[in-house]
């Protein structure tokens, strides 16, 4: 079977609740999207925003105090917020990654071994039982090896330990200082990484791709090696090994696709509603190719070199320009020209997100407001508007 690329477009908007809002609790929609990208800490707000019907700052703000909702260190060994329950099985196929990123030269440097690292976790896990600030832990870290190591040994053990961030402020749950706890443990929840740490467990893994496919399918095996930062013979042999739990397709350039049978793959020529992004919108960031949601001509401004995702307006289904939160409005610059329909339900999602932003924060985002004065090449076509 063939599949187009606006087709796969849709597949993509439909999953990740992006052509309706839909009314789902915040833990629901988290599952249902699988994971969101957390580096700053509005964005998980925004994206559900964007993606259920109703909702409320208060809401995520609860699943982040009861942990229904976690905030961790994950895929692509960048902060996302998981469903709880999705946590353990995502952080045991994360295993390998976060082994030999965490765990590598700058670890070494400090004069410390994947071994050390190993017998530190425990130690460490029941320190972080109660939430701990950053400055805590590196005190805790020093006491135990010394100030000369202390910085290494943190920086490998925070993002290779189980911890969770706790929520420590507002407005977003979580302040720019981030505070630490320890996964929980119990039964199906392990929170200790697997001695040696080279191999992901296989069933963890596949677990991954499935949900992977659940929200972000059809994909190849690039798009999920990508999703992770899982190298693809690992992915590819966890493909094969689900055999009919999975089939496949034929994307717009040949590539073999895998997806659940039965799926949400809309008509191509199904409505798609504007949205405005969040910064790191998972959407933006799922695939190896991106060209899916993010037209070529368009990522290196969207994309900076620095790995920033800006926040963008999505028309169509696909990224058309950027947008930021100023004083008098939601500034909008379009990469093209826009219909005037389109600007009417840009306007609308503005205002919607306006009322929110106005409870929470007068600036989202504006430690980032630096990259507009920094235009990347061919802006002659941009339109600017206040909405």
């Amino acid at each position: 079977m063939m599949i187009s690329a606006r087709e796969l477009n849709r597949a993509t908007l439909s999953r990740q609740l992006l052509l309706e809002r839909q009314s789902l609790t915040v833990q629901d929609g988290v599952r249902r999207v699988v994971a969101l990208q957390a580096q700053h800490p509005a964005s998980p707000y925004l994206a559900l925003w964007n993606r259920l019907a109703g909702f409320t700052p208060a809401g995520l703000d609860a699943a982040f105090a009861d942990r229904s909702v976690v905030k961790a260190t994950l895929m692509r060994i960048t902060l996302h917020a998981v469903h709880a329950e999705d946590y353990p099985v995502f952080r045991a196929a994360m295993q390998p990654t976060l082994h030999a990123s965490r765990l590598g030269f700058r670890f070494a440097a400090a004069g410390l071994s994947p071994s050390d690292a190993e017998e530190l976790v425990p130690e460490l896990l029941d320190f972080a039982r109660e939430p701990r600030t950053s400055a805590q832990m590196q005190a805790w870290v020093e006491e135990r090896l010394g100030a000369e190591k202390k910085d290494g040994a943190w920086w490998g053990l925070k993002g290779y330990a189980p911890l969770h961030h706790a929520p420590t402020d507002a407005p977003w749950s979580f302040g720019l200082r981030p505070s630490f706890v320890a996964a929980p443990s119990g039964p199906g929840l392990p929170v200790q990484p697997v001695p040696g740490g080279r191999a992901a467990d296989p069933q963890a893994l596949r677990t991954l791709i499935l949900r992977y496919l659940a929200g972000f399918g059809p994909a190849s095996v690039a798009d999920v090696a990508q999703f992770a930062m899982v190298q693809r013979t690992p992915v590819r042999a966890a493909l094969l090994a689900l055999g009919d739990t999975v089939e496949q397709l034929q994307g717009p350039d040949g590539v073999v696709l895998f997806d659940l049978p039965g799926s949400s793959r809309p008509p191509a020529e199904t409505p798609a509603p504007p949205r405005l992004m969040a910064m790191w919108d998972s959407t933006l960031l799922a695939y190896a190719d991106r060209s899916r949601v993010i037209p070529p001509a368009y990522r290196p401004r969207v994309i900076r070199r620095n790995g920033d995702v800006l926040p963008t307006l999505l028309v169509d289904g696909h990224v058309a320009g950027v947008w930021r939160q100023m004083e008098d409005g939601i500034e909008a610059t379009a990469f093209h020209p826009l219909a005037p329909a389109t600007w009417d339900g840009l306007a609308e999602e503005a205002k919607s997100l306006t009322a929110l932003l106005d409870e929470r924060e007068a600036s989202v985002y504006s430690r980032y407001h630096h990259w507009w004065a920094k235009p990347p090449e061919a802006e002659a076509e941009a339109e600017v508007r206040i909405l």
